[in-house]
C-alpha cells in the first residue's frame, strides 16, 4: 500500500511539540529522500521549505536539478519539488539554541514515521549528522571515523535503502557539486530500486512490488 498526497509541504500532518517547525517537504512516493540536521544548520525558517535560505540554497538546488531529482526549481515562489524526491530533518523544530541530545531523541520518532512513510529507495543524509544518523539506524555500517570529503556522492549499500553521503553545503568547493551530479546521474543508470514481488504468494500470476 502506498500514501498518495498532492500536498507536498507537510504531507504527513505532523504536529512536532514546538511552535515553529520545518516540516518534510516533497513527493509522498518519492525514490529519494534527502535528510539534514535542523533548521538551523540547513534552513528553511522563513520559507518552510527545508534547504532553503541559505547563501548555498540556489547551488544545492541546482546541483540536484542537474542530476534529476528536482525539476521546476524556483526559490522565490518556495517550489523546489517536481515528483522524485521528498526532504525532511532530523529535527524539524526552530529553536533559538543548538538541539541536544535529547532533543534529537525526542523528534527521532517524527522522523522515522516520516522515513518509513516515505520508504525511498536511496537516502541523501547532508552533512557529517545525518550522516551519522542514517548510517548507525538505517544500515548494518557504522559511522566511525566518518569522512565525509570521502563519502560525498558515493554509494553505499545498507539494509534496505542504497545511502549517499552529501558533506555540508556550505563547505562545497568547485568540484563538490560535479562529483554528487555524477555520483547521482551513475547510480540512476543502474537498477537502484530495490523492489521485491509478493505476487508469488498469490494465486494468479499478477505481480505485486513492494519497497
Amino acid at each position: 500500500m502506498q500514501f498518495v498526497s498532492a500536498e507536498r509541504r507537510n504531507p504527513f500532518g505532523m504536529s512536532p511539540p514546538c511552535d515553529r517547525y520545518v516540516a518534510g517537504y516533497g513527493d509522498t512516493a518519492a525514490d529519494f529522500h534527502v535528510v539534514g540536521d535542523h533548521p538551523g544548520v540547513h534552513g528553511g525558517t522563513e520559507t518552510g521549505v527545508p534547504f532553503t535560505g541559505k547563501p548555498w540554497s540556489e547551488c544545492f538546488f541546482r546541483t540536484l536539478e542537474r542530476a534529476d531529482l528536482v525539476r521546476n526549481v524556483d526559490l522565490e515562489r518556495r517550489e523546489v519539488a517536481h515528483g522524485r524526491t521528498f526532504f525532511s530533518y532530523l529535527h524539524m523544530c526552530v529553536a533559538d539554541h543548538a538541539p541536544t541530545a535529547e532533543d534529537y531523541a525526542a523528534m527521532e520518532p517524527f522522523f522515522d514515521a516520516e522515513l518509513r512513510a516515505i520508504t525511498a529507495h536511496v537516502l541523501l543524509p547532508v552533512g557529517a549528522r545525518a550522516t551519522a544518523h542514517v548510517l548507525d539506524t538505517y544500515t548494518a555500517r557504522t559511522s566511525a571515523d566518518l569522512d565525509m570529503d570521502a563519502l560525498h556522492g558515493s554509494e553505499l549499500r545498507g539494509s534496505g535503502w542504497l545511502v549517499v553521503p552529501v558533506k555540508e553545503p556550505a563547505e562545497w568547493t568547485d568540484e563538490d557539486a560535479g562529483t554528487l551530479v555524477d555520483g547521482l546521474v551513475e547510480l540512476q543508470s543502474t537498477d537502484y530500486r530495490r523492489l521485491s514481488d509478493l505476487g508469488r504468494f498469490f494465486p494468479d500470476d499478477d505481480p505485486y512490488l513492494v519497497r
